[in-house]
């Protein structure tokens, strides 16, 4: 087994799902390579790979390789793992990780297992474990040949840094004639403060059980004293109330923070898809039946209007902000 590991990163840090995805790489063999690419310079980003247990980093900068647009990574990707002769590449999911990792699996003819939540070794096999049947069973899933390709849920492994100093390795390629033929005219960032829900270690979530838009100034309000992140359901979104980049569930973001606050939000299987896996999940809501209640660690019946404040009045209160 030879594992190679696409590790997607933005202004010069590598992502959490990337980093978790290394860890369980590193895991199963410690020998395990990585690839970074990008406009450069990438020296940080490649160092901060080696941290996290990548023995060797492929390398693959230039001003062609920016804006981050799929086709030239399956180009890098196609000949690093030809060239460097690896037997599995492992991706966590992201919009353009999905787009890389199916048409690195067109190119190199292999066999790509998707939605994973974890990989193992078993009698000398790779063997992956998907949820199916919004999560209530869990399949073995595996590939008939070599290479193999598997892309994971983000949040599935915790990021562990190890410590270490990679070896790494120039890649040049050339690109082939249709991998730049799509132009990025123009981007546009949300404005934001704080942590993505991708990546904070607390997620604040409502409901339509806050009530209106203006009611998620709660949810702002705790996420800020907690240094957390504001999700949503559903519901919310398309009631317009957040925006979709907010979406925590089946059809949105999954995450698995330390912590997770769930405002006002019943717990329909689509939502708990996308959240289940956090360490410890704090729910509120006025109603004793909610189903949220059923899988969460601190069950809290009452008004969220009501106890959301006072929460949030104590916290400040220990931290000295009051």
């Amino acid at each position: 087994m030879k594992t190679l590991v696409f590790l997607q990163h933005h202004e010069g840090a590598i992502s959490r799902g990337s980093l978790g995805v290394l860890a369980k790489a590193v895991a199963l063999d410690p020998e395990v390579g990585a690839v970074l690419v990008g406009g450069g310079p990438l020296a940080d980003v490649a160092a901060e790979a080696g941290r996290y247990g990548a023995t060797t980093v492929h390398v693959a900068e230039g001003d062609e390789l920016e804006p981050p647009l799929p086709q030239a990574r399956v180009d890098v990707l196609e000949a690093v793992v030809r060239d460097g002769g690896y037997d599995t590449v492992l991706f966590s999911n992201s919009v353009l990780a999905a787009d890389v990792a199916a048409a690195l699996a067109a190119r190199l003819d292999a066999g790509l297992n998707w939605d994973l939540i974890d990989l193992q070794q078993r009698d000398g096999a790779l063997v992956g474990l998907r949820p199916a049947l919004a999560d209530s069973v869990y399949l073995d899933v595996g590939w008939t040949a070599a290479p193999r390709l598997a892309l994971f849920r983000p949040g599935s492994f915790e990021a562990v840094e190890t410590g270490g100093t990679p070896q790494v390795e120039s890649v040049t390629v050339a690109l082939r004639t249709h991998s730049n033929a799509a132009v990025v005219t123009g981007q546009e960032h949300r404005t934001a403060e704080g942590p993505s829900i991708e990546d904070a270690e607390v997620v604040v979530a409502g409901g339509l059980g806050l009530g209106s838009a203006e009611a998620f100034s709660l949810a702002d309000d705790l996420a800020s004293v907690v240094d957390g992140a504001v999700g949503a359901t559903r519901a919310v979104v398309y009631k317009g109330w957040l925006p979709h980049s907010a979406q925590i569930g089946q059809t949105g973001t999954t995450v698995s923070p330390k912590l997770y606050f769930a405002l006002g939000i019943s717990g329909a299987v689509q939502h708990k898809v996308g959240m289940q896996n956090s360490k410890v999940i704090v729910a509120i809501n006025k109603d004793p039946n909610a189903p949220i209640f059923e899988f969460s660690d601190l069950a809290v019946v009452g008004d969220v209007h009501a106890i959301v404040p006072r929460l949030v009045e104590l916290l400040r209160a220990r931290k000295g902000q009051a």
